[in-house]
C-alpha cells in the first residue's frame, strides 16, 4: 500500500453497523421454512385424521401470526394501522 492509499483509507467514514443483512436473511430463509413446517404439521396432525374443522381453527392462528410478522417487518404500515385504530376510538 502506498501512503496515498493509507490516507484515503483513513479519511473514509466508518459505516455504522446495521441489521439489514440479518433481517433480509431471516425474511428470505427462516420465515418460509417456518411456514412450510407449520403447513406440514397442520396437514399431518389434522388432515390425516379428517379433523378439517380443527385444521381451520389452527389456520386462523397462523393467519394472525402472519399478520403480526407482516406488521413487524414493514416500515410504515404499523404506524398507519395504529393511527387508523386510534381514529376508531377517538373520532374525528
Amino acid at each position: 500500500m502506498t501512503a496515498m492509499d493509507l490516507v484515503t483509507l483513513a479519511q473514509q467514514q466508518p459505516q455504522a453497523p446495521g441489521t439489514g443483512n440479518v433481517r433480509e436473511w431471516i425474511l428470505g430463509n427462516i420465515v418460509p421454512l417456518l411456514l412450510l413446517t407449520v403447513a406440514l404439521l397442520l396437514l399431518w396432525l389434522g388432515g390425516g385424521k379428517g379433523d378439517n374443522a380443527g385444521v381451520m381453527r389452527r389456520l386462523g392462528g397462523v393467519i394472525v401470526a402472519l399478520a403480526i410478522i407482516g406488521l413487524a417487518v414493514t416500515t410504515d404500515a404499523g404506524a398507519t394501522i395504529g393511527k387508523w385504530l386510534a381514529g376508531l376510538f377517538v373520532g374525528g
